[in-house]
């Protein structure tokens, strides 16, 4: 876990009225039925030293699939939603972080073609989370105290959770893709939005989480879309250029 993240989970807990009671009982729930699994497939190989994308399921994702699909061998760390749109252009992603809010059936298919699969626990997702039995390479995360097979790596929504976890397994340069962080809501983001400005909140939060980590790490740091404070802009199109 990155020094000082307990403090921003603190905030979290304050700023959008979470129960951190309910955070720990789903990581230990998550952990319960991780135990029953084998233990999971090493990710590090898949990031230490490496550059890797970071792919969100923000409105720029549909036009920078074609970018994506050029790119074979490059590490794929993918938001729960953007699974879907990945799997649709016959794309698998290495890894895929979920809360387990977006379509379980191709989140279910890409762990069948190979995925990792990183679930998250949170307080009020505990009835969903019996969905991690489903997966053959999981591992469990929470952004309170570590229990058993659950992990705390940082990061709050499913796409800054990528970028910690690229950053905490060591990769080279990190590279978002479709993470935009304005106030529209790309049509894989989740299934159903029943609160527009809390999402929009979470986004907000997200970002400012990622300028922090910025901060905080050795990693290259680049975004394809929205500006982020410690962050190289550039263009889709300069992909190669950036991982050569």
């Amino acid at each position: 876990m990155i020094k000082g993240w307990h403090e921003k989970y603190l905030e979290i807990l304050k700023e959008f009225h979470y129960d951190r009671i309910k955070e720990i009982q789903a990581a230990n729930v998550l952990d319960w039925l991780l135990e029953k699994k084998s233990q999971p497939y090493s990710i590090r190989k898949k990031i230490s030293g490496k550059a890797v994308f970071v792919i969100g399921a923000g409105p720029s994702l549909d036009s920078a699939i074609s970018h994506i699909k050029k790119f074979k061998n490059i590490t794929k760390i993918v938001a729960d939603g953007s699974a879907q749109a990945l799997l649709e252009h016959d794309i698998v992603p290495d890894i895929i972080v979920t809360d387990l809010d977006g379509d379980i059936d191709s989140l279910r298919k890409a762990s069948e073609l190979g995925s990792i699969m990183v679930v998250h626990a949170h307080g009020d997702n505990i009835p969903r989370l019996p969905y991690s039995t489903l997966f053959q390479n999981c591992i469990g995360t929470t952004e309170d105290k570590q229990v058993g097979m659950v992990k705390n790596f940082g990061g709050f929504t499913d796409g800054d959770r990528c970028v910690f976890l690229a950053e905490h397994f060591g990769a080279k340069k990190i590279i978002l893709i479709g993470m935009d962080f304005g106030t529209k809501i790309g049509r894989y983001s989740k299934q159903v939005v029943s609160d527009r400005s809390t999402k929009i909140r979470k986004l907000e939060k997200a970002k400012s989480l990622l300028e922090w980590l910025a901060s905080n790490t050795n990693a290259k740091l680049y975004t394809t879309t929205y500006p982020i404070k410690g962050f190289e802009n550039m263009r889709i199109s300069d992909l190669r250029r950036i991982i050569s």
